[in-house]
């Protein structure tokens, strides 16, 4: 399949619009997909990197239009970063997402924190941002990371799903910032909710989204599963249980797999179903 055009405005819908930033990668994909809101007046959701040529799209796209707001679903590198140049140019206040607040333990990837995020309003859950013809609403949905925000646009019901539900892959939940837990409640928060449509920060757009979700939950469940056998079966050390779980997978990933597993080995901790030796983990009824 032929690669999505990066700095190209692409009508997903009359009130939604999609630019492609030029950061493809092996944890982006094709790009970080920014989503412009609005026809008269215009919100720009998750900007991206601070990327000359995705700033010059996005700038051709605005068109001379008020922009609202600049939104912002988390605070990874790739979608936050060009958020100040814009605010400052376009005079519009950066709003979503509550402003870094962990250090990272893991290892660095392409989607680590931009530690210079710094909002002007933090949007808890249920408020809303208002534009001509159109409402953004803020839903939370931590998980993949402890601030993240998807924001639902209610006249066409269609969600802006960020990093927490993609449409190429399932999310890196990295702890600290990241919770398996957090990510597991959030899903089922969203199987709740009738949207239509969701627009990811990742992939295509996803048009059976309820189905997607739970698709979604019955694989993080069958990593569940797959940790639990592992374990039983005496393979208690991370990398060796990524490399059986994950055969296929370009290797490139295995960093951010091991953060997913040992995400889940917390959730299933706090659920006493496992406990830490060192580096080792072990099920509470391998016996």
């Amino acid at each position: 399949m032929e690669a999505p055009p990066t700095g190209v405005p692409i009508e997903l819908e009359p009130l939604v619009t999609r630019v492609l930033a030029p950061n493809a990668s092996a944890y982006t994909y094709t790009g970080t997909q920014t989503h412009i809101v609005g026809i008269a007046d215009l919100a720009i959701i998750d900007p991206g990197p601070a990327n000359e040529a995705h700033h010059a799209a996005l700038l051709a796209v605005v068109a001379g239009r008020p922009v609202r707001a600049i939104v912002i679903t988390h605070h990874h590198r790739d979608h936050s970063p060009g958020a100040p140049r814009l605010a400052s140019e376009l005079g519009a206040p950066i709003v979503g997402a509550a402003p870094f607040a962990l250090e990272d333990d893991g290892p660095q990837s392409d989607a680590s924190f931009d530690h210079d995020y710094a909002p002007d309003r933090v949007m808890a859950e249920g408020e809303t941002l208002a534009g001509e013809g159109w409402t953004l609403e803020a839903i939370a949905t931590p998980g993949h990371t402890s601030n993240h925000l998807a924001f639902a646009l209610p006249e066409t019901k269609a969600l802006f799903s960020g990093d927490h539900v993609m449409g190429w892959a399932t999310s890196v939940v990295s702890p600290p910032d990241g919770d398996m837990t957090a990510y597991m409640s959030s899903l089922e928060k969203l199987i709740g909710r009738d949207d239509r449509i969701y627009y990811p920060g990742h992939g295509e757009a996803i048009e059976r989204p309820q189905r997607l979700v739970r698709g979604l939950l019955g694989h993080r469940k069958q990593r569940e599963g797959q940790i639990l056998r592992l374990l039983r079966a005496g393979t208690g050390v991370i990398p060796a249980m990524v490399e059986k779980m994950y055969v296929g997978v370009d290797p490139r990933l295995y960093p951010a797999a091991e953060r997913s597993v040992l995400a889940h080995l917390i959730d299933l901790e706090r659920r006493a179903l496992v406990r830490p030796i060192g580096d080792v983990w072990e099920s509470m009824d391998a016996a």
